[in-house]
């Protein structure tokens, strides 16, 4: 079933409010000679621009002695306390064509009209050299025209919050499909004896888990294992099988009942039978319960099963825990069951766990006498 999980959306606009302003300067060589201190400049008109007021300011003899070579050209804020968000495009305009050029551009930067280094725009004096001007198209009939462009990026506007639907796609449902088959006993085409008892399954589903029951189906092992639609397994207990063939057809052990101590011989016998079978997932699975089932009276009985079936991260775990355990532990642990059939079977192994136990802490039980046997 397909579900509908809402989705807002809002958009951040930036307003704008952009002002061209054309400054005529008609006479412009009698303005030669004014001077370059502060003062001794010609003042645009005053123009409002995103709410608040400016100005240009020519100096025709540069603005200050290291710019004497040079026009000046300043964009200013004007106002009390006013800070604004802006840029500008200061251009000149040839007087033949009348299309204007770019001399300098500010990107947008904070204007403070209340701070001499930042209430003007460009922060330098040299707009032009003055023999540029003179010499060229900007300057006919002694008119010179500055264009600015100012552009007062305003408060952020954000638009209305939309919401739009987005269809999720649930979890894969594929294993509650599947076992639906096994309960609902339709199309099967194999049976399977186990110990006396008879189970019905599909081919398919079987070969798509386990590679070895692929080959025993469908391969050419299917002749020497297989008589028509019927499949005999040795060596394995009616419960174990009932309990892997439930996790071929859902990808889960029968019920939680599985893990704890009353089961721990069952998940030992599954994982072996996972490993028979070539099934990694079950392997895994089996791996996890047994690792948290281990206790002094378990951990070696796991061990020797975790060697003989090459789970090495089962059998790290094992050591680990023969490792770390406490001495009344460690005692437990070579006391029980599983350890003395362990030295009898497996009398290395036997002896890579204490070793473990002995470079950890130095407990050195039965250490010699085992080591004669590897």
């Amino acid at each position: 079933m397909k579900a509908f999980e809402a989705v807002s959306t809002s958009t951040f606009t930036p307003d704008m409010d952009q002002v061209t302003h054309v400054f005529d300067i008609f006479g412009y060589s009698k303005y030669r000679g004014m001077g370059n201190d502060d003062g001794s400049h010609i003042r645009s008109g005053i123009f409002a621009v995103g709410g608040h007021d400016w100005a240009i300011r020519f100096y025709p003899d540069g603005s200050g002695k290291e710019s004497k070579d040079y026009i000046s050209v300043f964009l200013q804020l004007l106002g009390q306390a006013a800070q604004v968000l802006a840029s500008c495009d200061l251009r000149l305009v040839d007087q033949r064509t009348g299309l204007s050029s770019s001399v300098h551009k500010t990107e947008p930067r904070i204007f403070n009209s209340d701070d001499s280094s930042t209430a003007f725009a460009p922060q330098h004096a040299h707009f032009k050299r003055r023999s540029e001007i003179e010499n060229s198209r900007y300057l006919r009939d002694d008119r010179l025209t500055i264009e600015c462009i100012v552009t007062v990026v305003k408060k952020p506007h954000v638009t209305q919050t939309r919401s739009f639907p987005k269809i999720t796609i649930p979890q894969s449902d594929m294993a509650d499909h599947v076992g639906r088959l096994l309960e609902g006993k339709d199309g099967f085409d194999l049976s399977l004896s186990v110990g006396g008892e008879t189970f019905q399954g599909h081919r398919s589903v079987l070969a798509m888990w386990s590679p070895v029951f692929r080959a025993e189906l469908y391969g050419p092992l299917r002749e020497a294992t297989t008589t028509g639609q019927h499949v005999t397994i040795q060596d394995m207990q009616p419960a174990v099988f009932r309990a892997m063939l439930h996790f071929i057809y859902t990808d889960s052990l029968p019920d939680k009942d599985l893990e704890g101590d009353n089961n721990t011989e069952m998940i030992r016998l599954l994982l072996v039978a996972a490993d028979r079978y070539a099934m990694e997932r079950l392997k895994l699975v089996c791996q996890s319960i047994l690792c948290k089932d281990l206790n002094e009276d378990t951990v070696a009985t796991t061990l020797a099963l975790a060697d003989q079936h090459s789970c090495d991260e089962l059998k790290d775990a094992c050591l680990q825990f023969i490792e770390i355990s406490m001495p009344w532990t460690m005692d437990a642990v070579v006391a029980s069951q599983g350890f003395q059939d362990l030295m009898a079977t497996r009398p290395c192994l036997a002896v890579e766990a204490l070793e473990k136990r002995r470079m950890s802490v130095g407990w050195s039980g039965r250490l010699n006498c085992l080591s004669a046997f590897c």
